[in-house]
């Protein structure tokens, strides 16, 4: 029988009150520490005499073999506020057992910035765009939305100001919270169209999102309309695109491969239907690559990840997903190898609209089961100064889990 590992590493919440606002306890693991690993600031804030100080190593993986090193000493991580929000203490957590590491929450930056506005957290969406794309805010921009932002520097503000503007809400409430809890507290109130300020590198971001009668409207349920993707017309249309989105399910944090991605409607709308959604989208052609590249920035999911080449060879090595959308490229090969990659628990659906795919699809669906459908749509159009139905092409869809 093995000892229970005992925790060595302590990683400290700091706030612009210094060492001054740390627990009596926090306190003296601070003081009493052998070394201590932060940024600058942090050592500046700390103002600790004797202990050995680290300053952040680049690349991030190189900081956790710091770390590591560490282990038999007296070692903390000062990090800002809580750190296990949009901290790096839950991806320290990761690479270190959890029994090993004591943390010491602060008070967060959503919490300072919730307190000054007046604001429940409870209502509002915290997000970080430190180090990220900034465009991956767009997602959540609707009308009355309340986003705390935590920023990238001084540029970020004007930049989500933009993106405000541009989409009809100019007239979006925005505050910028610099140095909250010291002396050098500082706020910038502004409205998006109008925004001048400049202001400090170190700031939270408050937004209240106010619509213009001809505001963007981008739910993130799936369903957006066809016109605010970039496509040179082959594409999962909008009805299908949501009933499509609707068996594959996305959930918090799963990962989908979009097997013929084209212009990326699925794999975009299934990120912004999810926080922390992932997906990989397999696409053969370079004009449609760049189309989803597009699309993903201006419907806030930067982060989508293409993939050039056809399936079943280009899904070598990727990660196994949790769900699977195959719109395009359907044999049986590439559902062999996608199905052989599903997790447990995964959803796989895939679109025909024509009768070859059909009739591979009739064939699947007889061996594997799951759920068959035929979708047909019919948009009201003008037809001279009348108005009749155009059909678009029936779609046969088939989607299954993975049991």
């Amino acid at each position: 029988m093995t000892d229970a590992p005992h925790p060595w590493l302590h990683i400290v919440g700091i706030g612009e009150d210094g060492i001054d606002g740390l627990l009596p306890a926090t306190r003296a693991i601070v003081q009493s520490a052998e070394v201590i690993l932060g940024g600058d600031r942090h050592h500046l804030l700390a103002g600790v005499e004797g202990a050995e100080r680290i300053a952040w190593p680049s690349p991030f993986d190189a900081m956790i073999d710091t770390i590591r090193a560490l282990k038999g000493r007296r070692a903390v991580v000062l990090v800002t506020g809580d750190p296990l929000w949009f901290s790096v203490g839950a991806r320290i957590g990761r690479a270190i057992p959890p029994a090993e590491i004591v943390y010491h929450p602060q008070v967060s930056a959503f919490q300072l910035a919730a307190a000054r506005m007046g604001w429940s957290l409870p209502d509002v969406e915290t997000l970080t765009v430190h180090g990220r794309p900034t465009e991956q805010m767009i997602a959540f921009i609707q009308p009355d939305a309340r986003l705390l932002i935590l920023t990238t520097g001084s540029e970020t503000p004007g930049q989500i100001a933009r993106f405000l503007t541009d989409r009809g809400y100019g007239g979006a409430r925005m505050t910028v919270l610099a140095a909250m809890g010291g002396a050098d507290e500082a706020r910038f109130d502004g409205t998006a169209r109008d925004w001048a300020h400049v202001v400090p590198a170190f700031n939270t971001l408050a937004v209240e999102c106010i619509a213009a009668p001809d505001a963007a409207l981008q739910p993130r349920v799936p369903g957006l309309d066809d016109l605010l993707f970039r496509s040179d017309g082959t594409m999962t249309k909008q009805e299908v695109r949501a009933a499509t989105l609707a068996r594959l399910m996305p959930m918090r944090g799963a990962l989908l491969w979009d097997i013929g991605t084209g212009c990326g409607s699925v794999a975009i709308e299934w990120m912004r239907a999810a926080r922390y959604a992932r997906a990989v989208g397999i696409e053969p052609r370079a004009d449609r690559r760049a189309m989803a590249a597009a699309n993903a920035l201006a419907l806030g999911t930067p982060q989508l990840r293409l993939i050039a080449g056809e399936a079943p060879a280009a899904l070598a090595g990727l990660d196994a997903p949790d769900a699977i959308f195959i719109g395009g490229g359907l044999s049986e090969a590439v559902f062999d190898a996608a199905w052989a990659a599903l997790r447990p628990l995964g959803r796989l659906v895939a679109n025909a609209v024509t009768l070859e795919s059909e009739a591979v699809l009739i064939g699947l669906h007889a061996r594997h089961g799951g759920a068959l459908v035929r979708i047909q749509i019919a948009r009201a159009e003008p037809v001279g100064r009348l108005t009749g139905w155009r059909p678009l092409m029936p779609v046969t869809q088939w989607a299954l889990v993975k049991r």
